[in-house]
């Protein structure tokens, strides 16, 4: 399945009251091939939480970059990992924390 997803950079910031706080700033948009859904648990003791994690393949751009995040099907999905295993293509490894 293709799915258009738009790209996103994290912007962090200081409040006023010392704390921080998450932006996302559009970079632009990519046509991704996604890949199927796994579900895994990752955390320590009863700190645990599900992560989704996804591998997608799209057309090689300098703008996808590991830490930037994809906006598509209501979700955020963060690029943890990339490879270009094809000429012109990048295949990425996408995360999302639930």
């Amino acid at each position: 399945m293709r799915v258009l997803a738009g790209l996103f950079q994290p912007v962090e910031a200081e409040t006023p009251y010392g704390g921080s706080s998450v932006t996302f700033e559009a970079v632009g948009s990519a046509w991704l091939k996604c890949g199927a859904r796994r579900r895994t648990e990752r955390g320590e003791g009863d700190q645990r939480r599900a992560v989704e994690t996804m591998g997608a393949e799209a057309r090689a751009d300098p703008r996808l970059a590991v830490g930037r995040v994809l906006r598509f099907g209501g979700a955020d999905w963060r690029i943890v990992a990339m490879d270009s295993g094809r000429p012109g293509r990048v295949t990425l490894d996408l995360e999302r924390v639930r």
